[in-house]
């Protein structure tokens, strides 16, 4: 039977939901809210004899969940009558996790079961992060795509279309995504250092608007890629306007983090104030020695906005090396246009020189070639430099640090990655123990098997979920389990909206996690990326059990479009 003090806990609960507040999940430990009850009904799937983790950072308790047509029935005395009956004794029960910060996007078409995401308790990815979303496309280059097809489907021109062709796929966890303002910007204003005329940001926020009411999240920024750096910082502030006005997210990859981190801070609280939109900073980071020591002042900045009102989180990965595409090592300046133009700077020798010498000063600020890890390369003839630190690739090669740079960019065209060691594990338990912060991959779905397979990701796509409670939490204790699940579920699940997720509560979805605490860890490392976690027992995508006894039970996949 509920009490007044549960009926109370659990409408919290949901307003904060309604609201995806930074300031209304942040606390927890008001007690558990789940309650007992004796029920002889029958379920579809019976969790007993488990330690069970609400999500919301209060104390477990012990008891077994009912799971019918996909949603969380009955929590307590509930006997058991069901198809299937789960044991759980020993092992942690938990929302399952979400990852609020993926480039999952179309890797979904390739590998369904979203392997890499779903054997680490994953069951719910959101995309389309980073300024960068597989839509949308502008009507002239839609035209040109009419009757042609991508991953076996027809060409989507927005999210609505991308959204379907995944329903029509079958994915084994959920997804929602972001509309990516780079992509944004290049279709409707190009790809070239230009400032947008009043009538295109008017036409953005149209596009932008149409994609909120179809079910995009909100809108992400890479503002260290192009071309969503070129937008000033009023066209941004009116795209964000829109988002506001649909209480939509707004995920920022900064304008720089290093060197002006602190005044990327600024910005993108700047941002948010102005707007009225909610922030989410992705992956808060203070790269490269000279930067380190910059930590506590970022959070210092962030709490500051916060008491003054600014909707604002952060996310962060458990790892002290990043991913990026090693165009970075081309100045924005010289980054503009067509994959033409960039082909062109880099074979003329004046601005190659110019290129090669921002290349040399970054490397120098991360330390050295050595903490430049290049990843697979697809040509052929660079296979010895796939997996290789840069300074070895230049022993090999016998180029000089730039000039093997300009070699990959050039027969790679311009599509090779690179992981940079350029962070200290200080600060990742800085961030990641912070109570406005959540543990988020970066990554992406990959699979050992199949084309993915063959690719070297960071370990993190893999890994990220399992470190977090099994390194960090476990083990570093930066935070309790308790509140280390809260930072995995109900948190992301509230800033992302997902009213109906992140909680073990009745009538709520069945995506659930059953773990063993004294176990989970990662396995993937930078040698050895496509390896699943330990730890990890069963995993429930919608009522559906998916991961049994560590592995995939071939059953058909039940994830969701949240749209």
């Amino acid at each position: 039977m509920n009490t007044n003090k549960n009926i109370s806990r659990r409408s919290f609960l949901k307003a904060s939901f309604a609201m995806g507040s930074s300031a209304a999940l942040i606390g927890g430990g008001m007690g558990s809210f789940l309650t007992a009850c004796t029920t002889r009904e029958q379920f579809d799937t019976i969790i007993k004899n488990g330690l069970i983790y609400a999500g919301d950072g209060g104390d477990p308790i012990k008891g077994s969940i009912g799971i019918r047509d996909g949603r969380i029935a009955a929590i307590g005395r509930i006997g058991e009558h069901a198809d299937k009956i789960i044991d759980a004794k020993g092992l942690a029960v938990s929302p399952g996790f979400i990852d609020i910060h993926t480039h999952t996007d179309t890797n979904l078409f390739v590998a369904p079961l979203g392997d890499s995401r779903i054997y680490q308790g994953v069951t719910t990815d959101i995309g389309g992060n980073c300024g960068d979303s597989p839509f949308p496309y502008s009507d002239e280059y839609a035209a040109k795509k009419i009757g042609s097809m991508r991953h076996g489907f027809p060409w989507w021109q927005d999210v609505d279309g991308f959204y379907d062709a995944l329903r029509k796929k079958g994915i084994g966890i959920n997804y929602k995504s972001y509309t990516g303002q780079g992509q944004l910007r290049s279709a409707v204003v190009g790809d070239y250092n230009v400032p947008a005329t009043p009538e295109q940001i008017q036409k953005m926020c149209q596009i932008l608007e149409k994609e909120l009411e179809m079910g995009s999240l909100g809108l992400s920024f890479g503002l260290e890629y192009t071309p969503g750096s070129y937008a000033s910082e009023d066209e941004m502030t009116e795209l964000l306007k829109v988002v506001a006005k649909h209480n939509g997210l707004y995920a920022i990859h900064m304008m720089n983090e290093d060197d002006r981190v602190e005044e990327a801070i600024e910005q993108a609280i700047r941002m948010a104030r102005n707007s009225g939109a909610r922030l989410e900073i992705s992956h808060l980071k203070a790269q490269n020695p000279a930067n380190w020591h910059k930590g506590p002042h970022m959070i210092e900045m962030i709490e500051k906005a916060v008491a003054e009102g600014v909707d604002v989180t952060f996310d962060r990965y458990p790892y002290i090396a990043f991913s990026t595409g090693m165009t970075t090592f081309i100045p924005l300046t010289h980054r503009d246009g067509s994959y033409e133009d960039k082909m062109k700077r880099l074979e003329t020798k004046k601005t190659s020189d110019e290129i090669g010498a921002y290349a040399l000063s970054r490397i120098e600020r991360f330390g050295g070639p050595q903490n430049v890890l290049i990843q697979s390369c697809s040509a052929p003839e660079n296979a010895q430099y796939s997996n290789k630190r840069l300074s070895e690739c230049c022993e090999i090669s016998g180029m000089g640090e730039w000039e093997m740079i300009r070699h990959l960019l050039i027969s790679e065209h311009l599509g090779v990655s690179m992981i940079c060691f350029a962070m200290t594990e200080d600060n990742v338990k800085l961030f990641l123990s912070h109570k406005l912060s959540m543990p988020a991959s970066d990554g992406s779905v990959y699979s050992p098997e199949g084309p993915l397979g063959e690719e070297m990701p960071h370990p993190r796509s893999y890994g990220t979920f399992t470190r977090f409670l099994g390194k960090y939490v476990r083990e570093e204790k930066i935070c309790s389990l308790a509140e280390g699940i809260r930072k995995c579920t109900s948190l992301p699940a509230s800033r992302a909206g997902l009213k109906d997720r992140g909680l073990l509560a009745p009538d709520y979805a069945a995506d659930i996690v059953i773990f063993n605490p004294d176990t989970i860890i990662d396995t993937a490392d930078f040698n050895n990326p496509h390896q699943f976690g330990k730890g990890i027992e069963h995993v429930i995508v919608n009522g559906q059990h998916t991961i049994e006894n560590g592995k995939y039970n071939g059953c058909e996949l039940k994830g969701q479009v949240l749209a």
